[in-house]
């Protein structure tokens, strides 16, 4: 039984299972509030240290920025009254909304955005989301409500950054308790967090936007992917992310937006096995995309294209082929490298990302099919991001789904393959130093032109292993009424419940 086949087959078990499961009554939820299952508690409720996917669909409705977007991708001013202007080269000065505060009573002011920014990009503060934040060097205050932010080197992406950027509270951010108990300007504010079990948040009565309809949310953490379909199909959850593909039919409503997520293997090139390019070679020839993205996603992905950036983002390369499927020539790639038998280690994380675990348990398959021995490892989340992000000590291949929020190739570039930065585990100064360059080039074709070079060299020296882009796939109650957006995000205040 070769490697998908194996996994196929848990699937259909697991399908089984949650078969026996969909006959469960229905438990009617309390109408003013919703429930949502994320697939892992978060590490913090601190919106700017960790780069948390589970924080992120919390705290995403506590905190704001300075720009925003519309659910179709469009930047639109937030926290911000309008769109910045450029004073020159380096600086940005935004002019902030009035009357804001944050629920604890602080004002949001320049002072709040300066104490942001410099909280954020602090190295001693030693933020997972430098890969969002590239040139941003510090901020200053014009007056009460005007600031400027400013950058290293010319930065054309700085208004998509500011709409990464959370901006929390000058005083109470630096509090012990911030990360626990947090404080934000957003449309819902932090109520209760039962460890183990879930997060409550209840609506701003003070917030300054239009009010959410919706008065409390509970996330739940499931991170068993039957657990959440079972919950959904019982009445006890409203929302569930990474719904199963083959399980859209059997729920009360299921939406597929287009997503900006690609699963990926970053590998090392400095661990004894794998800095051999003939074998990172052969782990990229092993792996048969066609039949993850058919098989798993039952078509809702498509094999990534030569590359870790997105097709929707700027600076994704038109010119790279697909990945090939050649196992025999995997084979003899690993044997004429001496490295049959070898042990690889494959470091990941189940319940994140939509069938995780099953694309990583897959190409572990894969790989030990052409020779080597892989020692597959599943971490917690809080652990597996230790490892994600741990410059010294990498694993011989770390599984990541990246996202592009930015919808710009510097954030995928600079996450996966810049030398020093974030979770990149190549050694290649000149590929850094190139993505540098391109990340302060102000001509636009000078820019497109360096992320082409970039991709191809990583493409030619297997620096990744991209695996799919892959689409979003939620599940509804029948009560609950939202549209996903392309970023993504689980925005409370866009959603409402059925009278």
């Amino acid at each position: 039984m070769n490697a998908l086949n194996r996994t196929v087959l848990r699937a259909t078990l697991s399908r089984a299972l949650v078969a026996a499961l969909l006959t469960v009554p229905a438990v009617p939820l309390q109408a003013a509030g919703i429930t949502i299952a994320i697939g892992s508690e978060p590490t913090t409720l601190d919106p700017q240290q960790r780069d948390d996917g589970a924080e992120r669909a919390v705290t995403d409705n506590i905190f704001e920025t300075l720009l925003a977007r519309t659910p179709e991708g469009a930047l639109e001013p937030g926290l911000a009254a309008e769109m910045p202007t450029q004073v020159d080269n380096l600086t940005w000065e935004f002019r902030l909304r009035p009357d804001v505060t944050f629920t604890n009573g602080e004002p949001l002011d320049a002072a709040a955005v300066v104490a942001s920014v410099e909280r954020i990009i602090d190295p001693e503060y030693n933020s997972e989301q430098m890969a969002y934040l590239g040139t941003i060097e510090g901020a200053e205050a014009v007056d009460e409500l005007t600031v400027r932010v400013r950058t290293t080197q010319p930065d054309p992406v700085l208004p998509a950054r500011m709409y990464w950027m959370k901006i929390v509270p000058a005083t109470y951010s630096s509090d012990p308790g911030f990360g626990t108990s947090p404080v934000g300007t957003g449309p819902y504010m932090f109520s209760d967090w039962a460890r183990g079990e879930g997060i409550t948040l209840v609506r701003n009565e003070d917030y300054w936007g239009e009010a959410p309809a919706i008065d409390d949310v509970t996330y739940r953490f499931v991170s068993e992917a039957g657990t959440r379909l079972s919950g959904l199909m019982a009445g006890e959850l409203d929302l569930i992310r990474n719904l199963y593909p083959e399980f859209a039919a059997a729920v009360p409503d299921a939406i597929t937006a287009p997503g900006l997520e690609t699963s990926t293997l970053v590998l090392s090139t400095a661990n004894p096995v794998t800095q051999d390019p003939r074998v990172r070679k052969a782990m990229n020839l092993a792996i048969d995309r066609k039949a993850l993205a058919e098989s798993l996603f039952v078509g809702n992905a498509l094999p990534a294209k030569g590359q870790l950036v997105n097709p929707r983002s700027f600076g994704f390369n038109e010119s790279l082929p697909d990945y090939d499927y050649d196992p025999e020539g995997a084979k003899a790639l690993i044997e004429e490298a001496g490295a049959a038998g070898k042990t690889i280690t494959l470091v990941g994380e189940s319940g994140r990302w939509l069938k995780d675990r099953e694309l990583i348990e897959a190409v572990g398959a894969y790989w030990s099919e052409i020779g080597l021995n892989v020692d597959i490892r599943i971490e917690e989340f809080g652990t597996y991001l230790d490892q994600l992000f741990d410059k010294e000590n990498r694993p011989d291949a770390i599984f990541v789904t990246n996202s592009d929020e930015l919808l710009d190739a510097d954030r995928p570039l600079t996450a996966a393959l810049e030398y020093g930065a974030s979770y990149a585990s190549n050694e290649d100064e000149d590929m850094a130093t190139k993505i540098r360059a391109a990340r302060s080039e102000t001509d636009v074709e000078a820019r497109k032109a360096l992320y082409a070079e970039i991709t191809s060299k990583a493409f030619e020296l297997d620096y990744l292993a991209p695996l799919l882009n892959q689409e979003d796939i939620y599940g509804l109650s029948d009560r609950l009424e939202w549209t996903p957006r392309i970023d993504a995000k689980l925005l409370v205040k866009e959603m409402s419940v059925a009278e």
